[in-house]
């Protein structure tokens, strides 16, 4: 490819060389440079790369894109730009061959809900016989294929890849969760979706390395609203007028409480033998058709109620088959949230990744709806993260469960016993009764073996993760696994039917 075609969208300043330079490649690690390449240089927290230009021209890389002016030998082509993250998500865009405007994408934000609600709008287009890519906090999805990932919203060259990936496998539509990080950090510059869901928001991923305050989160946020042709906004939502202040997409709402295009009704809380879920109907116009249709959802709680509805709306543009996307609903699994790890006569056990007060004290509120004689709940809090976390998980934990087993979860670099003494300090505050197993595994066990009649048990905080993080070192660890084994080995002893 010619640098001029790749460059043509952009905003750059031609420093030094030529537009002509043929190319094949983006690379943004200094080690990949060679002919052929195009080098972009950005600033990071703690490493600036476009220090590293004379390693990268040395490996036979002729294009360089920096922010600033650079000193290179004369055959080196250097661009300008305003931003090197931004430039990296336009470069690789071209890179691909802008593989995004060859499907319907549908990209969704909110501080809660965004994987859920990604997992059912896939869930119902595949189920209608579209084939569909997903990209999320638990990976990326092509088909049958997966993919993991390190962020939610991965690297723009990544996502460019993967997107590219998707549309040569037959995919009509791509599914992706949008954090506010990604556009903080300008993985997706350049990117406009079709269709845009912005589920919720609340005070949460504020600190030194996510947002300085709430009106930088939301600004972040809302910016899926500037980059879409069509955004379904949750009526509900306290926040909602500013939200949808400035946005550039048509906008459409979904709601409970409050009157919307797509409403939910006659909702339902199920807790039977074989089934524990939601059931609702949503009612919308259709042109100047009135319209209802009736949906039972295989997650429990009122928030998944509103992430269904948010789903079935989007899917609603798509002329599917009502009966096929009810059904998918029905029997939709997510792994690691409010994922149903086993179900019996006498309990419940659920894993689910709530690891911070906001979606602890939401998922706890949510099963008490369900009447259990109990509900317990097993948990910890990640080393290295904000204290304030552990003493008002610790808090929340005290006043809505019934019994918490504190222990472990990825205690990263810190000591275990430093981090359940935190939240020893809330439950306390929250006048919480609590069983401390810093063993997670030993906790698991001990929580089901010591079930009782009409109970719900909440594993939460680790949901999907796989890993047990501990002095830097990651360890095999799965919660839905470590049920099963809990459970079979109470089957073992004749202690479970």
């Amino acid at each position: 490819m010619r640098l001029g075609d790749w460059v043509s969208e952009m905003e750059v300043e031609l420093l030094q060389g030529t537009l002509d330079e043929e190319v094949d490649e983006v690379v943004y690690d200094s080690r990949k440079a060679r002919p052929g390449a195009v080098f972009v240089c950005m600033r990071g927290a703690n490493v600036d790369s476009h220090k590293f230009v004379p390693d990268v021209v040395r490996l036979g890389a002729r294009v360089i894109v920096a922010e600033h002016a650079l000193e290179v030998p004369d055959g080196v082509t250097v661009l300008k730009v305003p931003d090197g993250r931004a430039a990296l998500s336009l470069l690789s865009a071209a890179r691909f061959g802008y593989p995004m405007r060859k499907m319907t994408t549908i990209g969704v934000t909110g501080t809660k809900g965004k994987t859920t609600t990604t997992y059912m709008i896939r869930t119902i287009l595949e189920a209608c016989g579209q084939k569909t890519g997903l990209i999320g906090t638990n990976g990326i999805s092509i088909g049958d294929e997966h993919f993991p990932t390190a962020n939610t919203t991965p690297e723009s060259y990544i996502l460019q890849e993967y997107a590219a990936k998707m549309a040569a496998a037959g995919c009509r539509y791509l599914v992706m969760e949008v954090s506010s990080q990604s556009y903080k950090m300008r993985r997706v510059t350049g990117i406009h979706y079709n269709y845009g869901i912005f589920l919720n928001i609340s005070n949460d991923h504020i600190g030194p390395n996510e947002h300085k305050d709430f009106a930088e989160y939301i600004g972040f946020k809302k910016m899926l609203l500037q980059n879409a042709d069509l955004c379904l906004v949750n009526r509900d939502d306290p926040h909602y007028s500013e939200i949808i202040d400035g946005a550039k997409a048509k906008v459409m709402t979904f709601g409970i409480e409050r009157l919307s295009d797509f409403n939910a009704v006659n909702i339902g809380y199920l807790n039977k033998p074989d089934f524990v879920g939601i059931d609702f109907t949503m009612d919308y116009q259709k042109g100047e058709e009135p319209c209802s249709e009736e949906y039972r959802v295989s997650v429990p709680g009122l928030f998944n109620v509103s992430n269904a509805l948010a789903a079935a709306a989007v899917c609603s543009f798509f002329g599917l088959p009502k009966e096929k996307a009810a059904h998918a609903l029905e029997h939709l699994k997510v792994d690691g949230r409010m994922e149903i790890a086993y179900k019996s006569p006498k309990f419940t056990v659920i894993v689910d990744y709530a690891h911070n007060a906001v979606s602890m004290e939401t998922l706890l509120r949510t099963l008490r709806d369900y009447k259990p004689r109990r509900l317990v709940v097993v948990f910890g809090c990640g080393g290295n993260r904000a204290r304030d976390r552990r003493f008002s998980m610790g808090e929340i934990g005290g006043r809505l469960a019934d019994l918490c087993v504190i222990t472990e979860d990825n205690s990263r670099y810190e000591n275990p016993e430093d981090i359940l003494g935190d939240i020893k300090v809330g439950l306390r505050k929250g006048h919480g009764v609590y069983v401390e197993i810093p063993d997670r595994r030993k906790a698991i066990r001990w929580a089901i073996g010591n079930a009782e009649q009409g109970d719900i048990i909440a594993i939460i905080g680790k949901g999907h993760e796989d890993y047990q993080e501990v002095r830097g070192e990651r360890h095999h660890f799965l919660d839905r696994e470590e049920v099963d084994k809990a459970v079979e080995e109470l089957r073992e002893k004749g202690r479970l039917d």
